[in-house]
């Protein structure tokens, strides 16, 4: 429990892991996209998923379970309308309406402590369903 961040809010720990694998995803794209989940037992907030950098999208949002309440990070490549190529680094707060309450209250509460921990992060969603955090949103959303 030494190399945890403490999320003052709910008492979770994000792990030295999600820090380090999204350090790695912003700076050395080594990864496309990382899943968290949160295991209630420990309180630790942990890596779930990395989609290696040949993955794209449609990738994280098969990866996202029904049932559940998850996050994502997502590294948007793209070129802008001057051809100028950039990156922009996506937080997806995902509670699909299937979900069990105390699990959608847990990860409402422990978003804001995650995305502290994790600087970098340009732009969030929140989706309850697969409509909600479609590629077009994100695409909207980087210009």
């Amino acid at each position: 429990m030494a190399m945890a961040f403490k999320m003052a809010t709910t008492g979770m720990w994000v792990t030295e892991e999600c820090k380090s694998s999204f350090m790695e995803m912003k700076w050395k794209k080594v990864h496309r996209y990382i899943v968290f989940k949160i295991d209630e037992r420990s309180r630790l907030v942990t890596v779930d998923k990395v989609g290696g950098p040949g993955e794209n999208y449609d990738d994280l949002a098969a990866s996202l379970p029904n049932d559940d309440c998850r996050y994502a990070v997502f590294d948007f490549d793209f070129v802008t309308v001057d051809n100028c190529r950039k990156s922009k680094i996506f937080f997806i707060a995902w509670s699909p309406t299937a979900s069990r309450i105390r699990a959608k209250m847990l990860y409402a509460t422990s978003k804001d402590g995650l995305r502290r921990a994790l600087d970098g992060i340009s732009y969030e969603v929140q989706a309850t369903d697969p409509t909600e955090m479609g590629f077009d949103v994100i695409q909207d959303r980087a210009k």
